[in-house]
């Protein structure tokens, strides 16, 4: 930050002292200082500001610092940093805090990778004050080493809060751990701080970023977007859940509670692989939490495989609850024609004006001569985020993610049904729903255990708009799982999908495809 090198002999705002560099990273320096007003040492953090949005400007940005950071330090006493001041000079904004104990997590960094089960701890007080954040509905947006203090007896304080917002880009200092969505210019949301999490934790174990500096900001950030990930080498039984977190969906990231399960296994016991497969057991019960949750258009949830391995068996059974989730939101329904899935169960397939028709050998209903309500049994469900439909009595919402610009999962379903339907809403994708699911497909099969497509991704129309249906089976916890999905486009690069899981053994009874024909024929999306 060569636009922030102060002289120790000037004084920012006529009253703060710069003294020793503590900390320097791109885009940010932290240094000590001392406020001469009032005789107290203080730490100031120089950042550099991108070009504001027309409605932000340099005071309104100073009165959202100050005020989410005093909430946090509320939230979370003695984690957060107590901002005392913050100072706008000539492009650069001027974090003014108490002193604040420990060393600056890159200083750490600069004297080579941490061992797993320290990263792990500092990962957990990092962890600690994220939740604490988005329980408030406050994303911080901008972690990086020089957020993060690390104290001797391991405690960590976190800093930084209320720059997010500020910019064009969503991102105003170190571009080597922003999240993808952030390098594309959307706006930040928690899966945001999930990635800087997942970075943090790579480059303590690594000794370096998920992804190396290029020097002008645009080329970092287009190598974040665009990058293969270097699969971490020294992670150990970390690496499921540091992977889990650096994926490049932001609906597809492992939630916070599988995390904080897999870091509080790491600090707490230094198992081998073989020992923690005596553990698996102790995550049965992670069937019905995976299963509630689910997965984003053209958007794989984390399965066993992507947990799997490493040793560290237990993140592995914890995050194949959510890859469940994954499943039960996850595939599009294909069938250009009806065909018998590979498990034996019929599947069924999509006319052309998008309804349901029954697997072959289903018998219709005998008619009672009173023609029989098609909606009896289920009940209107209007949704916050804009969308309607009718859902089986008794049901209700069960798990929600989101990410940036309306891009969210909503799952639904009931206790004791094993059975799930999920919306989700992405943006930005491509103008061909087939196209869409082929891209998919890749990552489907190295995220789902025992992935297997049923028939061809088959182009249809659905209430007017370009859509296609795909389905696969694959196995959670022993379970056989089919999952049935439509895709569609509304316009503006936007779309939905609707994603319908059941066990195998039941997909194809008259039940199960008189629910998939109402969700599809009472399914109302938001304008677009």
């Amino acid at each position: 930050m060569d636009h922030d090198q102060v002289s120790a002999r000037e004084l920012i705002a006529g009253r703060y002292r710069a003294l020793e560099v503590a900390h320097e990273e791109e885009g940010r320096a932290v240094r000590l200082g001392e406020d001469l007003e009032f005789g107290r040492p203080v730490t100031l953090t120089a950042s550099r500001l991108t070009a504001l949005r027309p409605a932000v400007t340099p005071r309104r940005t100073v009165a959202r610092i100050l005020r989410e950071s005093e909430a946090m330090e509320v939230l979370c006493p003695g984690r957060v940093a107590t901002v005392l001041d913050v100072v706008d000079d000539n492009g650069v904004l001027w974090t003014v805090a108490e002193r604040i104990p420990g060393t600056p997590l890159g200083v750490l960094l600069a004297r080579g990778p941490l061992n797993y089960v320290r990263a792990a701890r500092i990962g957990l007080g990092i962890l600690d004050v994220l939740e604490a954040a988005h329980r408030r509905g406050v994303t911080h947006g901008d972690l990086s080493p020089g957020q993060v203090f690390v104290q001797e007896g391991g405690e960590v304080v976190v800093t930084g809060f209320g720059l997010i917002g500020t910019s064009v880009t969503q991102r105003v200092t170190a571009p080597t751990y922003a999240s993808p969505e952030q390098a594309r210019g959307s706006s930040a949301g928690p899966a945001a701080d999930q990635w800087a999490l997942g970075a943090l934790l790579y480059a303590m174990v690594e000794g370096r970023p998920p992804f190396k500096d290029r020097g002008p900001v645009e080329a970092t950030l287009r190598a974040v977007d665009r990058l293969p990930l270097r699969a971490p080498t020294n992670a150990g039984p970390l690496a499921p859940a540091i992977t889990g977190l650096l994926r490049r969906d932001a609906l597809e990231r492992v939630p916070e509670p599988v995390v904080r399960a897999s870091l509080t296994r790491i600090v707490n016991d230094d198992f081998d692989a073989t020992a923690a497969e005596t553990l698996m057991p102790r995550f049965q019960g992670a069937w019905q939490f995976a299963h509630r949750a689910g997965r984003a258009w053209g958007t794989p949830v984390v399965r066993r495989s992507v947990l799997a391995g490493a040793g560290l068996m237990v993140v592995a059974s914890s995050v194949a609850v959510l890859v469940a989730a994954g499943q039960s939101d996850g595939g599009r329904t294909s069938a250009s024609g009806t065909q018998p899935s590979r498990s034996g169960a019929p599947s069924a397939s999509a006319d052309r004006t998008g309804r349901n028709t029954p697997p072959p050998g289903t018998a219709p209903a005998p008619s009672s001569g009173t023609p029989r309500d098609p909606n009896a049994g289920f009940t209107p469900y209007a949704a916050p985020e804009g969308f309607s439909i009718l859902l089986p009595q008794g049901w209700q919402r069960v798990n929600t993610q989101s990410a940036a610009e309306g891009t969210y999962r909503a799952t639904f379903g009931t206790s004791g049904d094993p059975r799930t339907l999920t919306v989700t809403s992405g943006v930005r994708l491509g103008p061909d729903p087939v196209a869409i699911w082929e891209a998919l497909e890749p990552s489907l099969k190295d995220t789902y255990t025992g992935y297997t497509r049923v028939g061809d991704i088959r182009r249809l129309t659905y209430q007017g708009r370009k859509g296609a249906d795909m389905e696969w089976l694959s196995t959670v916890d022993g379970v056989r799982v089919h999952t049935f999905g439509r895709g569609f486009l509304t316009g503006d690069g936007r779309g939905y999908s609707l994603r319908w899981t059941t066990p195998v053994a039941d997909a194809g009874n008259a039940e199960n495809q008189r629910a998939l024909d109402v969700f599809l024929r009472t399914f109302r999306p938001m304008p677009s």
